[in-house]
C-alpha cells in the first residue's frame, strides 16, 4: 500500500504554529487584563478605607488638617481610579482583539485539517480502486490459467 503524503502539510504545520502563538498571545492579554483589574480593585479598596477614615474623622474631635488631607487623598484616588478604568478598558479591547485573532487562526487551521482529511479520503478511495483493479487482474489471470490447463488436458 502506498503511503499518504499531504502536499500542503507545511502550510498546516505553519497554521498550527500560528495557532499556538495566538493562544500564547491571548493568554498574555488575559493575564494583563487580570493585572489591570487587580490594580483597579486595590485602588477601590484603598478609597473605601479612606472613606471609612473620613467617617471616623467626622465623629468626635474634629481635626481639619486630617479631614482635608483625607479628602485630598480621596480625590486623588478618584483620578487614579479613572485612569485605571481606562487601562482596564484598553486591556479588554486588546483581549478581544486577541480573541478575534485566535478565532481566525483556529478557523484557518480547521479548514486546512478538513482539506487534509478530504485528501486522505481521496487517497483511500484511489488505493481501494487500485487494489480492486489488481485483484481483478489477478482473478482474470488465474481464471485464464485454469482454462488453458483444462484445454491442454487430453481426454483418455
Amino acid at each position: 500500500m502506498a503511503r499518504f503524503r499531504y502536499s500542503m502539510q507545511s502550510i498546516l504545520d505553519i497554521k498550527l504554529k500560528m495557532e499556538t502563538q495566538a493562544k500564547q498571545e491571548f493568554a498574555a492579554a488575559r493575564a494583563a487584563l487580570d493585572r489591570e483589574e487587580e490594580k483597579l480593585e486595590r485602588l477601590r479598596q484603598r478609597k473605601r478605607e479612606y472613606e471609612g477614615r473620613a467617617a471616623q474623622l467626622l465623629n468626635g474631635e474634629l481635626d481639619l488638617r486630617q479631614i482635608e488631607e483625607n479628602q485630598t487623598a480621596i480625590l486623588t484616588l478618584d483620578h487614579f481610579i479613572a485612569d485605571q478604568v481606562t487601562c482596564v478598558d484598553a486591556a479588554r479591547r486588546e483581549l478581544e482583539r486577541m480573541r478575534g485573532r485566535l478565532t481566525e487562526v483556529m478557523q484557518e487551521r480547521k479548514t486546512h485539517e478538513n482539506l487534509k482529511e478530504k485528501a486522505f479520503q481521496q487517497f483511500l478511495a484511489e488505493e481501494n480502486r487500485r487494489e480492486g483493479k489488481e485483484v481483478d487482474e489477478l482473478t482474470s489471470y488465474v481464471y485464464g490459467q485454469r482454462r488453458n490447463e483444462e484445454g491442454k488436458k487430453v481426454p483418455v
